[in-house]
Parts: C-alpha cells; sequence; structure tokens
C-alpha cells in the first residue's frame, strides 16, 4: 500500500470515532438528532446506538470502497499516475465525516450552534480539494468526471478536468463565503454544486465533437 502514512492516519480517524461512540453511549438520550434542515435545525431523531455507530461504520465501508476501486480498474496503472492525490481525497473525505459526527455529538450533547453554517467551511475546503486532484488526474473507469467522452479520449478527459477543477474551486469558495449570507447559503451552495458537476459533462461532448477524425 503506497503512501502508508495517509492510511494509517485515516485508520486512526474510524478507530476514534468508534471509541468516542462508545465512550459517548451511557451520555446520549435513547432518540438522537440523526438530521437537520436546510436552516440547520434538527428535524430527524434515530435510537442512540444508530445514531453513534452508523457515521463510523459509512467510514469504514467508504474507505474499503475506494481501496477497492482503483484495484478492479481496467486503467489502474492510470491511478497509480495521481494516487497521492487520491489517497490524500480519502483522507479528506473521512476527516470531513468525522467533523461532521463531532459537530452531531456535540448538538446532542446541548451545544447550540447553526448545523448548516458549521458544516460550510470544512464542505468548502472538501470541494476546493477535489477541484485540485481533478486536475491531476487520469483517465480511469472510477474516479473523476466520467462520461462516455471523456472515457473515450484522453484529450477530452485533461481538458474537462481542468475545467471541472476550476469550477469546483470556486464552487469551494463560494462555499466558504456562503456563511457570510445565511439566509441564502443553501441555495448558493446547491447551485455552485450543480454548476460544477453538470456543466464539465455537457461540455465533455461537444469537446469530443471537436476531435479530428
Amino acid at each position: 500500500m503506497k503512501n502508508k502514512k495517509i492510511h494509517i492516519a485515516i485508520l486512526f480517524i474510524i478507530l476514534l470515532s468508534f471509541a468516542i461512540a462508545t465512550y459517548f453511549y451511557p451520555k446520549m438520550p435513547d432518540q438522537m438528532i440523526s438530521h437537520w434542515n436546510a436552516a440547520g435545525q434538527p428535524n430527524g431523531y434515530m435510537g442512540k446506538c444508530w445514531a453513534l455507530y452508523l457515521m463510523p461504520s459509512i467510514s469504514v465501508i467508504m474507505y474499503l470502497l475506494f481501496l477497492l476501486l482503483p484495484q478492479i480498474d481496467p486503467l489502474k496503472k492510470n491511478v497509480e499516475k495521481f494516487r497521492v492525490w487520491f489517497d490524500w481525497f480519502i483522507f479528506v473525505l473521512i476527516t470531513f465525516l468525522f467533523y461532521i459526527y463531532l459537530l452531531s455529538l456535540a448538538a446532542n450533547l446541548g451545544f447550540a450552534f447553526n448545523m448548516t453554517r458549521a458544516i460550510l467551511p470544512f464542505l468548502g475546503i472538501f470541494l476546493i480539494f477535489i477541484g485540485e486532484m481533478l486536475k491531476h488526474s487520469k483517465r480511469n473507469w472510477f474516479i473523476g468526471i466520467r462520461t462516455p467522452w471523456t472515457l473515450s479520449s484522453d484529450r477530452v478527459w485533461e481538458k474537462t478536468h481542468l475545467l471541472g477543477s476550476k469550477l469546483f474551486m470556486i464552487a469551494g469558495v463560494l462555499t466558504v463565503l456562503a456563511v457570510l449570507f445565511s439566509r441564502y447559503a443553501f441555495w448558493v451552495v446547491i447551485i455552485a454544486i450543480l454548476w460544477a458537476v453538470i456543466y464539465p459533462v455537457i461540455y465533455s461532448y461537444f469537446e469530443y465533437k471537436k476531435r479530428p477524425w
């Protein structure tokens, strides 16, 4: 396994989340807040066993999935070319989930704060990192902006991912700034992310049509 220190850090975060769940189990109410609306207010509950252990379990599943996918990719040699960025992506994702988990525990322990506003800065950083990873990614079947047109051409893949990189970084910056405009934060973030996701797909089609025959 390459980049062992990154994977050790990921495993540490996952084990820590399970340890925290076990420690706080006796201290939590039988029904814990498990969901918040766009305004950052609680609107969903679940039993404390599920609420405490669900996120750590999701982290385990996602980590194992991201370890598996490059191994079964027909273009896995290309994945190895940006493997360090991919491993850092896994780390940032697991850290992001851990951060959300800590916020949920804090809310259930009685700390008063707006969940949406607390999540947005880290979400913005996560989107910026995705943008940086896209810039370095190479053609593969599981990671990146995978359309029939990017998967059919290295040139289309590279141009689409350079564009996607810029759009995700812009979306990340807007997400961080959305904290200042809490009334419209949800829509700013949703529109920015949708634009970053959808426009490169459309762009890849038209870029593919330009290819020389």
